[in-house]
């Protein structure tokens, strides 16, 4: 479960000021007084030198020391211009270190107040006023109208104990209304949206913020998900390290046999998981009980995931579609080739992450829904995700190409497959190589001896689309 994340471009007057200036003075800070310091301190070395006084020599060479160190400051000040906006809080940039009294990370618990104030010069200013009475003042014509929305929004869901102006409650309105055309979605839907996927009625009671487990070594930062009777949550371990803890209940009408075999099986599970060692597949670190409850602890790995890119950029390009489905289809074929072969059970859009690099990590497996589901007796999990044979309670490798299929089909179309049915992205009238729009549809056959036979069968198959990409967009450039 990838956590909520924003950076923010934000570029005030004086900041333009002070980093033009600072590229202007560049050749001075970062050539002509380091040259100028060097000559002073080999002239202090000679004869000659060493006889010049103390009072003389010291002012030019702290000096010019200063000088050097005060340009490579003010350019490290004026070109951070990201204000990065998680579920802790914002994070500005240093050139407000003066007005937030030395603290540029401010969580939301510490802000108090968000108005909206007009400025003589026309363009209105955001003020957030924070417990220690520090003050930031943003310029919201510095900033793009969607990325805007968002961090009103952010401020409305997570600053709770925080008082919005009414100027700028309806000033957030307007703007939410003018940019419901993007996408056919305002951010603010979109991330409605996301809330309701990640946190939906639950039957029993998520565990609070601040809430110590394993004796203290484990302690809950916030909620990432819940429902039914699982949780997801950002953990930190140690005090240190942040990881994923998945919480599962089994519920109290579950019988004794019922119990006993989702234990076992949980347990035996992530023994195989924690024994994995894969670059783009999120570790399982460990797996305990405590207070009736079940906890996995994963490798917390810091991204987006890809549903929540499809819902804020659309539906992706077939090139890069392409890269991920060969990413997955090898992580596949790692898992599947175990000694005893792993079978994901829950690849999704939901358990994809992109990482800043570019690079894709697999963050969860189905071992917690299948756990409660061996409890309970019911299918847990994202159905149009999941193969006949997995709905009949007998999941096996294919099972996971036809979780592939309905995940590169959302990645392609910006839609969820429909359940139990062939998949083909070509029917939502998009651009699609034949060959990659006939893979998809394979592996989302009824039939799991109709998929392909395994998942080195798929890898060659995107590397031979892959390798004559340039030439069919070349072929297809050339036709209009």
């Amino acid at each position: 479960m990838a956590d909520f994340d924003l950076s923010i471009r934000y570029e005030n007057q004086p900041q333009k000021i002070g980093f033009g200036a600072s590229l202007a003075l560049l050749p001075l800070w970062c050539m002509v007084f380091p040259s100028a310091l060097g000559m002073t301190l080999f002239f202090v070395t000679t004869a000659d030198g060493m006889n010049t006084p103390l009072y003389v020599v010291a002012p030019v060479i702290l000096g010019l020391t200063f000088l050097i160190l005060a340009g490579f400051f003010n350019s490290a000040i004026m070109e951070n211009d990201r204000l990065n906006v998680t579920a802790d809080g914002i994070a500005f940039p240093p050139f407000y270190l003066t007005c937030l009294n030395f603290k540029t990370n401010r969580p939301w618990k510490s802000l108090r107040r968000a108005t909206l104030a007009s400025n003589p010069s026309g363009s209105d200013r955001l003020l957030l006023t924070y417990e220690d009475s520090a003050v930031v003042s943003l310029n919201i014509d510095s900033i793009k109208k969607e990325e805007l929305e968002k961090l009103l929004l952010a401020i409305e869901l997570w600053g709770k104990d925080c008082e919005r102006g009414a100027e700028l409650i309806a000033f957030q309105n307007q703007l939410q209304n003018e940019t419901k055309g993007i996408a056919g979605h305002s951010y603010t839907q979109i991330w409605e949206e996301e809330l309701g996927r990640r946190f939906h009625a639950t039957s029993f009671v998520p565990l609070e913020p601040d809430h110590a487990l394993r004796g203290g070594q484990l302690k809950v930062v916030r909620q990432l998900a819940f429902g039914g009777f699982s949780a997801i949550y950002l953990a930190q371990k140690d005090g240190n390290d942040l990881v994923v803890l998945k919480e599962a209940v089994v519920p109290p009408s579950s019988n004794e046999e019922a119990k006993q075999a989702a234990q076992q099986y949980l347990a035996k599970e992530a023994q195989i998981l924690a024994g994995l060692n894969h670059p783009q597949i999120a570790r399982v670190l460990d797996v305990f009980v405590e207070d009736d409850r079940h906890y996995l602890i994963l490798e917390y790995v810091h991204g987006q995931d890809l549903r929540q890119l499809v819902k804020q950029h659309g539906a992706q390009q077939q090139e890069k579609v392409l890269d991920w489905a060969l990413d997955l289809a090898r992580i596949l074929h790692f898992l599947h080739s175990q000694e005893n072969a792993v079978i994901h059970r829950d690849l999704t859009p939901d358990n994809i992450v992109l990482r800043n690099d570019g690079t894709i990590v697999l963050i969860d497996f189905g071992a917690a829904n299948e756990f409660i589901g061996t409890a309970t007796g019911t299918l847990i999990g994202k159905q149009a995700f999941i193969a006949p044979e997995q709905l009949r309670g007998k999941a096996i490798p294919q099972s996971d190409f036809y979780a592939l299929s309905g995940t590169l089909y959302y990645l392609l179309t910006g839609q969820d497959p429909v359940p139990l049915s062939i998949s083909r992205p070509s029917s939502k009238d998009i651009s699609i190589d034949p060959r990659f729009d006939e893979l998809v549809a394979a592996l989302s056959a009824f039939e799991a001896e109709e998929r392909p036979r395994d998942a080195a069968e798929i890898v060659a198959i995107l590397e031979a689309i892959k390798k004559d990409a340039p030439t069919a967009a070349a072929l297809s450039a050339g036709a209009h």
